[in-house]
């Protein structure tokens, strides 16, 4: 009996996407599915990158078509393709942009920025155009993470800044542009209007995302961002304790009000492990960041230990996902990059582009 294409789709409807928890046939990943005697041919296309799943996956959907009887060749290719996703409404699109995503915390010191550049290098990892925007003007730290605080961005059209690469990303920050003994003595209009200029006067180059480090807090920054830029979603950074979880809610709210969706919450020196002896102890409480999530009914993205590799090399302007790319705290950045990524894929997509701009003129 020869093989049919019902056949072939019905086996791949049992082959569960591990990252989405959903059937790849359903979801419609699975493109020009073609059989050819006993041959079969298809693609599949993700639409969140992660390029490190892509075999694991073709080789589920192998052992998914091996127990058809007359099976002979099988070619699969798998691919990802990020498109642009819907943002609050009256906001139109960055140029060069598909995709923004707010990393945010209520309190300081809760290791945001450290969490921001790991998840926009992991999305870069997975495969991703990824951009950084350092949007603290007042305490810029990215340049100094990713090991370029000495560079200066150069102007090729006298009218945009290119971004500063480094290690595939492109990144511009305020840190950029002052002296690192600097302080930005600025009123809140200011720093509002400097963070306007480096994100819409950035020659961002295709970007898939731009992660933006926000500064703590909810003030005018904030409000700008929230109000007038086209933010996909918002990840909220805090610790399990108390007084950082209270500064979180808010800012949770905070992005509720202005209707962008919270992408999920990620859980920062959630246990300390001792070097010495491996002893393992919450220092700064337990089950916070799981706890806020079932408040409000939003994903918990993981938890990431109180662990000294971190801090060093971020210090050391390499974060662990290039300095140590294979560990299991670079793991765990991944998994929380490719959950981040799922969750935008499956927002509704952005169409401003299908429509024609109207113009009224007297004739």
């Amino acid at each position: 009996m020869s093989l049919t294409q019902e056949a072939v789709t019905e086996a791949l409807k049992s082959v569960i996407d591990p990252n989405t928890g959903k059937d790849l046939v359903s979801t419609r990943c699975i493109r020009n599915l073609a059989v050819n005697g006993a041959d079969v041919r298809f693609e599949v296309e993700l639409g969140y990158p992660a390029k490190s799943q892509h075999e694991p996956i073709r080789q589920m959907l192998r052992d998914a078509l091996s127990g058809l009887a007359g099976m002979g060749r099988v070619e699969i290719e798998v691919s990802s393709k990020v498109v642009a996703h819907s943002v609050q409404q009256g906001v139109k699109l960055l140029p060069g942009v598909k995709n923004i995503i707010a990393v945010a915390s209520g309190k300081g010191g809760v290791g945001k920025s450290t969490t921001a550049a790991n998840l926009a290098l992991a999305l870069a990892a997975e495969g991703a155009r990824v951009g950084m925007l350092d949007a603290d003007i007042y305490g810029p730290s990215q340049p100094q993470m990713l090991g370029i605080g000495d560079r200066r961005p150069e102007s090729l059209d006298g009218k945009t800044m290119e971004p500063i690469e480094a290690y595939g990303l492109q990144a511009m920050s305020i840190g950029f542009l002052i002296d690192i003994d600097t302080p930005m003595v600025w009123r809140g209009p200011m720093a509002t209007q400097a963070l306007n200029q480096m994100l819409k006067e950035t020659h961002w180059k295709d970007l898939d995302y731009l992660v933006i480090d926000m500064p703590p807090g909810t003030g005018d920054i904030q409000l700008t961002l929230s109000q007038s830029v086209p933010v996909t979603g918002a990840v909220i950074v805090t610790t399990p304790q108390d007084i950082a979880l209270l500064d979180a809610r808010k800012g949770l709210k905070m992005f509720e009000k202005v209707g962008v969706p919270i992408l999920g919450v990620v859980e920062n020196m959630s246990i300390h492990i001792c070097s010495k002896c491996g002893h393992e102890e919450h220092i700064f409480g337990a089950g916070g960041g799981q706890s806020m999530c079932d408040d409000y009914g939003i994903p918990f993205l993981g938890a990431l230990p109180l662990d000294m590799q971190i801090r060093q090399e971020a210090d050391e302007g390499a974060p662990t996902v290039v300095s140590d790319p294979d560990g299991r705290i670079a793991a765990t950045y991944k998994s929380i990059a490719r959950k981040v990524a799922v969750s935008i894929a499956e927002k509704s997509k952005d169409m401003t582009h299908k429509f024609p701009n109207i113009v009224i003129q007297n004739t």
